[in-house]
């Protein structure tokens, strides 16, 4: 039997499986709060759900308005998982859905667009969040484009943020400004806010065509192969693919399904050529540095300064 439980400061009860929430007059229930998720540190599911109602305020508005694909780890960080486009039935008559054509089909993929919808899309059982680049009023038109430092095996992690730098000051050379974060796996993620106009596969043709030629003037750190097996060893994947349409990545503040809970965290560039790890970051210690710091990727949700792609599509 679920208990109710009320805003304002939405604490989520450690001593119960199944609650009802009112948030914002919207009920949303929550289930098995007390399932472990990550088993090396103890964290549960309800632990999951107080980190996102913790960093919501800086998360929503990056989520706001775009498809989301679930990615749904019923059984914790270190089981299986599904891909869910479709959002599923029955469902609260509050969560608002966005239609995208699929083939011949159409999809009514969910949006968190608020913090009632965030808790029930995490009660799923989705550890990281993966929203569509484009928002749901023209979802083939992204209003931001990025490549995802993706390093091979035995790769060092500085060789990374070498890598990162060098992206950085490529973009930089085209009056293109670039954010940066921790993937929370394994990379980086560096994203450009850009006006929107040109269509999700002029984007993806873009990102393509600068990784190769960022390939070819740093042949013995980058590479653009996509296919594993004919990948050279000990380089850092400039993957551009991820620009193509249905692609998702871990959205900012995303926990991972790693053992030590880390989670895709915003960096200064600063920072990061100070020397960080991926490790630094997890939902134990993020929603203090946001609370600190703030969201530094605001320039990502500005209707000024982006970058108008458009000249080069």
């Amino acid at each position: 039997m679920a208990t109710r439980a009320s805003q304002p400061s939405l604490t989520i009860p450690r001593d119960q499986d199944n609650v009802i929430l009112d948030i914002s007059r919207r009920e949303v229930r929550l289930t098995n709060l007390r399932k472990v998720f990550w088993p090396e540190l103890g964290l549960t599911k309800g632990d999951l759900l107080q980190y996102y109602a913790r960093v919501a305020g800086v998360l929503i508005p990056h989520l706001r308005d775009r498809a989301m694909v679930m990615k749904r780890y019923p059984n914790g960080a270190s089981g299986p998982f599904f891909f869910m486009k479709r959002a599923p039935s029955p469902r609260p008559s509050w969560i608002e859905t966005c239609r995208i054509a699929h083939g011949s089909d159409f999809i009514d993929f969910p949006m968190v667009q608020d913090l009632a919808s965030l808790m029930w899309v995490v009660n799923l059982g989705c550890i990281d969040l993966n929203q569509w680049y484009a928002r749901s009023d023209d979802a083939e038109r992204p209003d931001y484009l990025h490549f995802d430092l993706d390093p091979g095996a035995g790769v060092a992690f500085d060789v990374v943020r070498q890598s990162a730098v060098i992206v950085r000051d490529a973009l930089a050379a085209l009056a293109m400004p670039a954010l940066v974060k921790t993937t929370g796996s394994k990379g980086i993620h560096i994203y450009v806010p850009i006006v929107r106009g040109p269509l999700q596969k002029d984007v993806w043709r873009f990102t393509k065509a600068l990784a190769q030629e960022l390939q070819r003037r740093h042949p013995a750190l980058l590479t653009t192969e996509y296919a594993v097996a004919k990948r050279p060893a000990g380089r850092v994947l400039v993957d551009y693919n991820q620009n193509a349409s249905g692609r998702t990545l871990a959205s900012i503040y995303s926990v991972r399904p790693r053992p030590e809970a880390t989670v895709s965290t915003p960096l200064t560039w600063r920072e990061l050529e100070r020397g960080v790890r991926i490790e630094d970051f997890t939902m134990m210690n993020v929603p203090a540095r946001v609370a600190e710091l703030g969201d530094l990727w605001k320039p990502l949700l500005s209707s000024r300064g982006r970058f108008d792609l458009g000249q080069y599509v």
